[in-house]
């Protein structure tokens, strides 16, 4: 076996669903798409994304003598809730961190490299620094960029996280998919209660339920509160209406196992305490937003 076949096998016994493998170089192709996006003020608060800009389109800024980007998908798609009258958490929220449970396969897969091939310099990045984690999943023939800047797969659609190995290792690189297979498809344009989307790939997040509901630390905007459709934290609606994703599995990563409050009425999301939330948020991406934010937005949507 090749390197690069030792680490897709090894990935894949970790539980990852797909490993695609590319060369660090600079994102020549992204660079005017990022600096426009965020000329447009499309970042809406999130000034983060304004820093480290060179960083975000050369991986060899972030690990020094890069060689290879190791892109990797993890299914995070839940067991089907049965609806009922509930408030809507986004189904990547459902169990715990995804920051934790990634970044513990990231890390067996990086020391499997180590042990197996040879010691090598690598990071490891779950969400967590400049990476533009769909360009380098795409470059590494993983997926397409759908028209709701998702990442999507012929096989699995798009719940799934991104994450990456960034080493100093030479290695066998994969093809980026060329074909975009949204087609004349618009389900996610036509879906978006908030018309987020404001054209085919083009997010604005200051219209975003998602960002809105987890990143906005101020007060939401006074005119958008009738479009939430009850949604608290997050937001599925550009994804459950893909048709890629009726090709969407349930996981089977026991740690993301729906958390108690997935099946919370509205009375007793009403009624959550500070003491509760501490508690149910303890190892859920919910404690991104705090008791004050959940709070705030369940104010809003019963406005």
């Amino acid at each position: 076996m090749t390197y690069s076949e030792m680490i897709k096998a090894e990935a894949q016994r970790l539980g990852f669903t797909s490993c695609g493998i590319s060369k660090a170089e600079f994102l020549e192709e992204e660079a005017p798409r990022l600096e426009n996006w965020l000329n447009a003020n499309h970042q809406a608060g999130m000034s983060y994304m304004e820093n480290h800009f060179d960083k975000r389109l050369d991986p060899r800024l972030l690990v020094d003598g890069a060689q290879s980007v190791i892109s990797l998908l993890f299914n995070y798609y839940p067991e089907p809730i049965v609806a009922k009258d509930s408030y809507k958490v986004s189904k990547y929220a459902y169990g715990e961190d995804y920051h934790f449970v990634v970044k513990d396969k990231l890390t067996a897969l990086l020391d499997f490299i180590n042990q197996e091939i040879g010691e090598v310099s690598g990071r490891a990045f779950v969400d967590s620094a400049p990476v533009l984690e769909r360009a380098w999943a795409k470059r590494s023939g993983l997926g397409w960029i759908g028209k709701n800047a998702n990442l999507i797969t012929k096989k699995q659609g798009s719940f799934y996280f991104i994450s990456e190995l960034i080493v100093d290792l030479p290695l066998e690189y994969d093809t980026s998919i060329a074909t975009d297979h949204c087609g004349s498809c618009t389900a996610c344009l036509d879906a978006c209660p908030t018309n987020a989307i404001k054209a085919p790939y083009l997010i604005d997040s200051n219209s975003c339920i998602s960002y809105l509901t987890i990143e906005l630390k101020g007060e939401l905007p006074s005119d958008l509160n009738q479009s939430f459709d009850d949604w608290i934290f997050g937001c599925d609606i550009c994804q459950d209406v893909c048709p890629w994703n009726r090709f969407s599995i349930t996981t089977k990563e026991e740690r993301f196992a729906p958390n108690p409050y997935v099946n919370y009425s509205k009375a007793q999301w009403q009624e959550l305490t500070a003491e509760v939330f501490s508690e149910i948020a303890r190892k859920s991406p919910l404690k991104r937003t705090k008791f004050s934010g959940i709070t705030r937005n369940l104010q809003y949507v019963n406005k």
